[in-house]
């Protein structure tokens, strides 16, 4: 195990590489947005420049298309691609069912488009993002810039009749001004502490005028990869309902780290 890496680092990146287990030659892929997926993406790089990997990469963020295209990936749209075999991507939370918060990275919405439009979802995530109940992180919803503070307003209307523990709801700023997402829209973040009924949550929000898009996820993600300080890895099939672990090894030089300051 490398001194390099903190422990909360190790557990990303262990998770990032198990994810690449699951690549076949010749897929076309989602690549997430996060720190996470970031090492997914960096690893991802090394295997077609070394291994020959032939890939083809759709990314959630402009972001992650820029660091694709340094890592030697070939980049395409989702209307180029058209269906992808799968995605892997981070998770701000996750549920027992697998359900997620996604969208602190301010990507969620194209996160969601390239999440359903694969066979599959894989997530890649730190122990910490595990929850019982989803909520305690801020639940990102993209508005359209006119009339936000109306949809806003709205949004605080309709969270008065759902099952939340809290109703406070904030702007998401990028230093003096508002956030803008890739598609030019703004994140509306909720303070909810508790979701009781998720699924209910996002249907009734998107049913809002000015409101885009959700980051709640629900019954998209297929497979949850936790990675853990000391190298050790947790895979969760929801769909078969097994869970198993392993132990992910590597060497303090390996290339992924020459990235690091």
């Amino acid at each position: 195990m490398s001194d390099t890496l903190s422990p909360i680092d190790t557990a990303k990146f262990v998770a990032a590489r198990k994810a690449l287990d699951y690549v076949e030659d010749g897929m076309k892929l989602g690549l997430g947005t996060g720190s996470t997926a970031a090492w997914m993406v960096r690893l991802l790089g090394d295997m077609v420049r070394e291994e020959g990997l032939n890939i083809i990469g759709v990314p959630t963020s402009s972001r992650t298309a820029e660091l694709a295209r340094q890592q030697g990936i070939r980049v395409v749209s989702l209307d180029e691609a058209k269906w992808l075999d799968l995605t892997i991507d981070g998770a701000d939370e996750f549920d027992p069912e697998l359900n997620l918060i996604k969208g602190g990275g301010g990507a969620l919405l194209q996160e969601k488009i390239v999440a359903t439009a694969s066979d599959q979802m894989i997530v890649i995530s730190d122990v910490s993002k595990r929850v019982e109940t989803l909520g305690h992180f801020p639940l990102p919803v993209e508005v359209i810039p006119f009339g936000w503070q109306t949809t806003k307003a709205l949004v605080e209307e309709t969270l008065v009749a759902m099952d939340v523990l809290g109703q406070q709801s904030t702007l998401r700023m990028s230093g003096d001004a508002a956030y803008v997402s890739d598609e030019g829209n703004h994140i509306i973040d909720l303070h909810l502490q508790r979701i009781g009924n998720a699924r209910q949550l996002a249907l009734v929000l998107n049913q809002i005028p000015g409101v885009v898009e959700n980051g709640l996820f629900i019954d998209i993600c297929d497979k949850v990869i936790i990675g853990h300080g000391d190298g050790r890895v947790t895979v969760r099939d929801i769909i078969s309902g097994e869970e198993s672990e392993d132990q992910v090894e590597f060497e303090e030089s390996e290339n992924i780290f020459a990235d690091l300051d």
